[in-house]
């Protein structure tokens, strides 16, 4: 017998180790769940994908016939009984945001339901658009369309169900992650699956992060700022974007406050509507969200009201913070970072396999009117009474109006600000922004770069969550349906000019690239440099300034040279990997003359060894 717990069959070593890991299991526990012990540290990542490479090829034809605005089918919306091509055929459902980025896909069907004369009714497609602008109100409309075709509907009746959703690009591995969980769940692993199969329009300035003017100016600023956003979703990487661009840390945890860093708050029903009217009722009523206080990853014990003071939105969501509140201004938006949100379908992918032709003509359809929008204003017209219509909110030339973006400046404050843009893409861009037509895969760059903040970031506790994690590019990403359409022209991909200089700071960064001890040869990973690579992939009408730094270790002279040797290596890395030399503006030593930090300590000394890249537009 023990002499510890008295437990007969037992030594008294025995009875330790037994005190020992119960002892361990309670304390860790403890730490793990007990609040206040144990907290997310705020984080400032190196990887940065920022694009100002504006795809926009015209295939160049004649103007189609414009859609009758009456519908192909008889339903309670229209109240129209007219004979068609679609009339025999089944209804299928695609549901969205309100997003002018759609425009292209409303334009070839005509509205929100099939009318005659359209592109999709000569194609014989019979397609309903519904608006939802909640993320989780979308995924339901998907989890909804897979649980009737399991139980054996091959066109899902449900007009709760949809075979396809039109979202943010950038938002897709959040999405496609989350979604795919839920139906593994459901279904069984691996029954059913979500993917991503081709984009159809462009955010150009439309989505964006709504704050005080002078973040604009000092984007230091923006640190202790709390910010309501639908978090994971692709406006919620503008805000991201921006505050690495500039070196702030981020504090991943919703439940905690961080002075020195941007902290989010998740918007009501995560609806990016909500998220502007939180901020306004923050700004106008003094409402504030009551916030565990840390300082440098630790919980201090306090709890501190924070009003929101920033939000991410899109359009009507700008609009409407722009009308509420004086000293406001788009910060940053997709204007800034042009290849991040493009309008992707994501299916059902055993549906859409089984229905390609069905699949493949929508997207045919979308591109077609997409190339005449680009070309005649009548279809841009054509295009705003469809969307206008489709969604049930304001006027066909506040939608026009939109799409173009508007420039304001607020008379009282002086203060300028954006509203809207969006942009159609065209088979020609498609092709292109998948890297199809030049093997540069613009949009795997978003995807992975947005994927390595999911899990870094680990928002909303994504990573315990989503069991799977983020789904690979690979397999999240299916373009098959794309490279299948047929009889359509994919113009000609425009190459790049990289004459001239370029002056205007897009963002710069500090980059620690390991180097051998005196030496300019990259030693060690070169996982910064991929992330560089992969950044200039996507910023690619930008060109580029390195600036080698060294620590005070050494002869100031042989320092410079150096520094210099070290940028330029880095540099012909880039070129080795595929960038052309002509986007390299200019390469330079600075040796120790610029520290960021204090060469008294060897934490400063490697704060100071460094490669300073900076993008210009």
């Amino acid at each position: 017998m023990g002499a510890i717990l008295k437990m007969k069959g037992l030594t008294t070593i025995s009875e330790v180790l037994i005190v020992g890991v119960v002892l361990g299991v309670i304390l860790g526990a403890i730490v793990m769940f007990a609040p206040g012990l144990m907290v997310t540290k705020s984080k400032q990542l190196s990887g940065l994908t920022i694009s100002k490479d504006k795809i926009n090829n015209v295939t160049k034809g004649v103007m189609i016939a414009l859609p009758s605005k009456e519908s192909s089918v008889k339903d309670a919306v229209w109240n129209e009984d007219l004979s068609s091509k679609v009339s025999g055929q089944p209804l299928t459902r695609i549901a969205e945001y309100a997003w002018n980025c759609n425009s292209g896909m409303i334009a070839a069907l005509g509205g929100p339901r099939t009318t005659k004369g359209s592109l999709m009714e000569a194609s014989g497609v019979n397609l309903e658009i519904v608006r939802l602008d909640g993320v989780g109100d979308l995924r339901n409309m998907q989890l909804k369309f897979v649980e009737e075709l399991s139980n054996g509907k091959e066109f899902p009746e449900s007009d709760k169900s949809a075979f396809a959703v039109s979202i943010m690009g950038d938002g897709v591995p959040f999405y496609i992650a989350t979604t795919q969980q839920s139906l593994d769940d459901k279904f069984g692993k691996g029954k059913y699956h979500v993917q991503a199969i081709g984009a159809i329009g462009m955010s150009d300035g439309e989505d964006k992060l709504v704050g005080p003017a002078e973040w604009k100016k000092n984007p230091q600023l923006m640190r202790g700022s709390l910010i309501s956003s639908v978090i994971g979703d692709g406006d919620w990487v503008v805000a991201i974007n921006f505050a690495f661009a500039n070196n702030i840390p981020v504090n991943p945890d919703v439940k905690t406050y961080d002075a020195n860093a941007v902290n989010f708050t998740p918007s009501e029903n995560d609806d990016y509507i909500n998220s502007i009217k939180e901020l306004i009722k923050s700004q106008v009523t003094g409402f504030t969200i009551p916030l565990k206080e840390v300082i440098n990853g630790k919980l201090t014990g306090k709890t501190v009201n924070v009003k929101i003071n920033g939000g991410t939105t899109w359009t009507p969501g700008d609009k409407i913070a722009f009308d509420a509140l004086k000293g406001y201004t788009d910060v940053v938006s997709t204007k800034d970072f042009t290849n991040q949100m493009a309008t992707t379908l994501v299916v059902v992918k055993e549906w859409a396999l089984q229905h390609e032709k069905i699949v493949i003509s929508i997207l045919k359809n979308s591109y077609v009117a997409c190339n005449q929008i680009k070309q005649y204003d009548e279809w841009a017209i054509f295009a705003s009474k469809a969307v206008c219509k489709t969604y049930n909110f304001e006027t066909p030339k506040y939608w026009y109006d939109l799409f173009k973006g508007i420039r304001k400046t607020d008379n009282t404050t002086g203060i300028e600000y954006n509203i809207g843009g969006s942009r159609v893409l065209n088979y020609a861009d498609a092709l292109q922004y998948y890297g199809i037509t030049d093997g540069v895969n613009r949009y795997k760059e978003v995807y992975n770069q947005i994927s390595g903040y999911l899990t870094e970031l680990n928002p909303g506790g994504f990573n315990e969550s989503v069991k799977g994690g983020v789904v690979p590019y690979e397999d999240a990403v299916n373009l098959y349906f794309i490279k299948s359409i047929n009889d359509i022209d994919a113009g000609t991909t425009k190459k790049i000019d990289y004459s001239g200089s370029k002056n205007v700071v897009l963002a710069t960064g500090e980059w620690h690239i390991n180097f051998a001890t005196g030496s300019t040869a990259i030693s060690g990973s070169t996982k910064d440099l991929e992330t560089i690579y992969g950044l200039l992939i996507q910023a690619e009408e930008t060109k580029v300034k390195i600036i080698g730094h060294t620590d005070n270790v050494g002869n100031p002279n042989s320092n410079v040279i150096l520094s210099e040797g070290r940028a330029n290596s880095v540099k012909n890395w880039l070129v080795n990997k595929g960038l052309p030399e002509k986007r390299f503006q200019f390469v330079d030593g600075k040796g120790d003359k610029e520290p960021i930090a204090s060469n008294d300590t060897n934490t400063g000394k490697a704060q100071n060894r460094r490669c300073e890249i900076t993008i210009l537009k």
